[in-house]
């Protein structure tokens, strides 16, 4: 008994879970987790901890190690003898390895400025991520206002297949008592026929726009889950709060740290260094043997004229950044023009919304007449599913300008920002 009850307890969850309810802002979230550009999130922040771990390692001394051997056709002698000396000229092979330890003492802030560049590239990459990622949410909206179509459609055949099951029976009894033709009931049960092939038909585009809509959000969703229709409230004003334009803004700043970069590069560097090495002949080059020696000191190196070369880098930033300027107002300029857009459509969905309730109320006056012709022979049961089809037609076209606004209005609000 108590594994039966389990089993029944557990079907019934499995089945919750099956027609649980989906929102449009669920699909959003899978659509964030899961698509595998969001990868590109992770492999950003590890390539600039590398890069952050690069720039840090100036800041360190730098070991080298050098060794040659050489041979020369000629060397230094002293052309002149002194008395009671002699000075032996080095010798034309000479061997030397070195070791140097070189420290960076001061770099006009060069290290700092290239870790907030790497840090301002990382912010537009990751800007840029978030960019390409709300661009799908308009391919998400589109399959799932299909579905909800779909879904709609569905509801209205189940409506319009009881009534004509219901009005089959009435005619069956009329057929009996001789009242109506013999082949009333024939129409009436090919009309379900028809109903039943355009059910196939429905389910059939469910189950293909959920697979779509699965391989889009990364998860695997069954058809058998119901969509919700969502809540949208669409603002008067055009203002705009797409991450497009953060982006624009992330790519000025970084070309603000690119140039502050190139600044510090002309700036004097100045730093410390300690050689060791052993080599014939060695510091002394009058003596011809190996020895060793060391040297420590500071220097300073500064590039006072470079032709203008780093002048002329930073003008073609600011050249890049006016580029950005006028990217970003035909972004706005477009984005206007595709709202205004959105709003005309709006005004006619909702416009035609209206004319389907006047017209669906005419309709269903004239099927009730209908209704009543038929149930005293007046018509034939084709004239009646005639009037039954008009009826549901514009019930169809009222269900699909509704689905047809709320995709209107949530591309609207997609196409804002919100």
């Amino acid at each position: 008994m108590k594994k039966t009850i389990t089993f029944v307890i557990l079907f019934v969850s499995f089945y919750a879970i099956g027609q649980e309810k989906l929102q449009l802002t669920d699909l959003y979230k899978l659509l964030n987790k899961n698509y595998p550009l969001t990868q590109q999130t992770t492999l950003l922040e590890k390539q600039h901890q590398l890069d952050l771990e690069v720039i840090n390692t100036e800041n360190l001394p730098k070991l080298e190690f050098a060794a040659q051997a050489t041979y020369q056709s000629d060397v230094t002698q002293i052309p002149i003898v002194i008395p009671n000396s002699t000075i032996e000229p080095p010798n034309k092979d000479q061997y030397k390895a070195t070791i140097s330890v070189n420290q960076l003492i001061y770099a006009g802030g060069l290290v700092k400025a290239s870790s907030e560049a790497k840090t301002a590239a990382l912010k537009t990459n990751l800007k840029q991520v978030e960019v390409n990622l709300y661009q799908l949410k308009k391919q998400v909206n589109q399959l799932y206002f299909s579905i909800l179509f779909q879904q709609e459609k569905k509801v209205l055949l189940i409506s319009k297949k009881e009534l004509l099951e219901a009005k089959l029976k009435e005619v069956k009894a009329g057929v009996k008592y001789g009242v109506l033709l013999p082949s009333s009931d024939s129409v009436l049960e090919t009309e379900l026929l028809k109903i039943n092939q355009q059910f196939i038909e429905i389910e059939s585009n469910k189950i293909s726009l959920f697979q779509s809509l699965s391989n889009l959000v990364g998860t695997e969703i069954s058809s058998n889950k119901t969509l919700e229709n969502p809540q949208t409230i669409t603002a008067e004003n055009n203002e705009i709060n797409r991450p497009e334009l953060a982006l624009f803004q992330l790519k000025k700043e970084q070309i603000d740290n690119t140039e502050t970069v190139l600044s510090k590069q002309i700036a004097p560097k100045l730093s410390s260094f300690a050689t060791g090495g052993y080599g014939n002949p060695g510091l002394n080059a009058l003596d011809n043997s190996f020895q060793t020696f060391y040297m420590v000191g500071v220097k300073l190196n500064w590039n006072v004229f470079d032709w203008n070369a780093n002048k002329k880098q930073r003008e073609s930033l600011k050249i890049n950044k006016e580029i950005i300027d006028t990217e970003e107002a035909v972004f706005k300029l477009n984005t206007n023009i595709e709202l205004d857009q959105n709003k005309a459509e709006i005004e006619k969905i909702s416009a035609f919304i209206h004319n389907d309730n006047l017209i669906i109320q005419l309709q269903k006056n004239i099927l009730k007449t209908a209704e009543s012709q038929l149930k005293n022979g007046v018509i034939t049961a084709s004239a009646y599913i005639t009037e039954l089809t008009n009826l549901y037609e514009a019930e169809n076209n009222l269900s699909t300008h509704k689905i047809q606004l709320l995709l209107a209005q949530t591309n609207y609000n997609t196409t804002k920002g919100n």
